[in-house]
This record gives C-alpha cells, structure tokens and sequence, in this order.
C-alpha cells in the first residue's frame, strides 16, 4: 500500500525541515510498549521504566496504540523549524474537541475520552506533561543534537541537489519520481494534491526506522528516520586518534572528529561536556587555522570541517 501525492512547484518550493519534540514523546510510548522494536534505545528504556508507575498514561496510550494510527491531535505538525515542548504542549490543549473525539473514535479503549473530549484533552495534556517531566525532558537535548545535525545535512542536499537528491536519500520507501511523492506505508493508501502550503519533513529518533505521514486537515508532513541514531546513546565526545591529539590537543581533536557532520557550538558543548564558551575558543583556534569554518543559519553559527580539516582527521585517523 502507498500514498502518492503530487506536488506542483509550488509545494517543491516551499519545502521546510523542522523537528518536534512531542512527536519524539509521543513516539517513544512505542518504543517503551515494544523495546524489541527499537533496540538501539535500551540505555534509555532502562533508564525510565522505574519512573513509570507513578505516572497515568492509561488513557494516553490508548491513543497511542502499539502499531497503526495514532490520534494526528497528539502530534501536530510543526508550524516552526524549532518549537519547544511548551509550545507543542499549548497546541495539543487547543485542539477541537470534535476533531480529538472523530480521531479518538478510530481506535479502541477511548471510550471514556469520547465521552467528554473536551475533559479528555486536558487529561491527555497533563499525561504528556507528566511523562515529559518525568521520563524525557532530561534526554531531549540529546534527542535535539541527532535531529540538528540530520536537519542541517538534509537542508544542504536540497540547496545543492534540489529535491531529487533529497528525496533519494530520506528513506527506501520514499520515492520522488518529479511529480509525484510515492510512501510506502502498511496502513494507508490514496492519491492526493498538496494544498498549495508546501511540505514539511520531519526526522525522527523515536519513530525510527520507520515512515509517518500526515495530511488534511493537518500541514502535510513526512516523518522520516533520522540518521546516526546508533549514535544517540553513546556516552562522551567522539574519540580522537592519538596522532591528531598529539598535534592540536585532545579537545580539539575531538572537536574536529565530531565536525564530520555539520553541528552548532551548543550541541557540541552537550556532547563535549564543555562550556559553550570553552567550545567557542576551541573552534576559533580551529578556524584560524582553515581547519573549520562557520557558516550562520538562522539565529545560530553552524560549523563543519573543511577540506584541509578533512584531510587532517582522516590522515590521523
């Protein structure tokens, strides 16, 4: 089965990238119902599991069901590249009462929530506020880290490779043939227009290896597997080969390993342990030295290594 949509220019040309942390906390309820779905995430499953029974996610996860549909309310799409939790959160509280109970009818168990889904969203809010206090504030900006660096790499192959390469490279079930985007998914099938309001595509940590889709009366949106999840849980900076070390110092080294994929000072100050402070010297000494450049995106400096600062990584690799 698959959905194929066909996208006029003007929904190519308004394709954006954005990532959303309620749509991570929604997605890890799965991975917390079936840990064998998503080995790579035990160091965090055992982490959080004790902290569950003081929580009420009943009703919560019987919007969430194991495999299939989930309430579209529950995850919103993004309406900015970089929403906060809070945000999301407020999105979810303003939802329709009439469109939470025609979702929440499509699956089992919603019983009680049908029956006043205007009592039934706040109650499922303050769940999702309660889990993401309790089980996943703490490891979002790890989450975030993975999902910048996937967002910056992606937003480069659509500058330099327009769509065809982009979409060549999101996942197998993606297919862009020109005109129309064919997705592969095992509960959906249909043809449809765009609405003439673009495209947003969404990585995720959670929801991987798999494809997501939403649509009317949603933006429409892909959510696709992030890349280097095997990496999310690994604890400590990159190690640097000794030669590379011996030559600029440990940090920098370090630094200049992580730089194989375009990153910002903030998410290498968490990976690092350094203060965002220390990093920034760090990559101006590595700067100054054509080892590194930064490039501003937005309201933040993004930094990648260089040919000459390939070369050198790879050498002492």
């Amino acid at each position: 089965m698959a959905i194929e949509w066909t996208l006029r220019p003007e929904d190519v040309a308004r394709i954006r990238f954005a990532f959303s942390p309620m749509w991570e906390l929604v997605a890890s309820l799965r991975t917390l119902r079936d840990p064998a779905r998503q080995v790579v995430h035990l160091p965090w499953i055992r982490a959080v599991r004790p902290r569950l029974p003081a929580l009420d996610l009943v009703e919560l996860l019987a919007l969430v069901p194991p495999s299939g549909y989930l309430a579209d309310f529950l995850t919103p799409p993004p309406d900015t590249p970089l929403p906060d939790f809070a945000a999301e959160l407020d999105r979810v509280r303003r939802t329709p009462p009439e469109r939470a109970a025609e979702e929440a009818a499509l699956l089992a168990g919603t019983e009680r929530f049908r029956a006043d889904p205007v009592a039934g969203v706040a109650r499922v809010a303050d769940a999702l506020e309660a889990y993401w206090e309790s089980c996943f504030a703490e490891y979002w900006p790890r989450v975030y880290g993975l999902l910048e660096r996937d967002v910056l790499r992606r937003s480069r192959e659509l500058a330099t490779g327009g769509a065809r390469q982009l979409f060549a490279g999101l996942d197998q079930a993606i297919v862009w043939n020109g005109e129309q985007l064919i997705i592969d998914r095992p509960w959906c099938a249909g043809s449809a227009h765009l609405y003439g309001d673009g495209l947003v595509l969404v990585p995720s940590a959670f929801y991987w290896p798999s494809v997501a889709v939403m649509s009317a009366p949603y933006q429409s949106m892909v959510v696709y597997p992030v890349q280097g999840v095997g990496t999310l849980w690994e604890q400590g900076p990159p190690p640097a080969p000794d030669a590379l070390a011996a030559l600029i110092g440990r940090s920098r080294a370090q630094i200049l390993t992580a730089l194989a994929e375009p990153t910002t000072t903030s998410s290498l100050a968490r990976r690092m342990s350094l203060s965002a402070g220390a990093v920034s010297q760090h990559l101006g000494v590595l700067s100054a030295g054509g080892l590194a450049v930064g490039r501003r995106l937005g309201k933040e400096v993004v930094y990648r290594r260089t040919p000459t600062g390939d070369a050198l990584a790879s050498t002492a690799a």
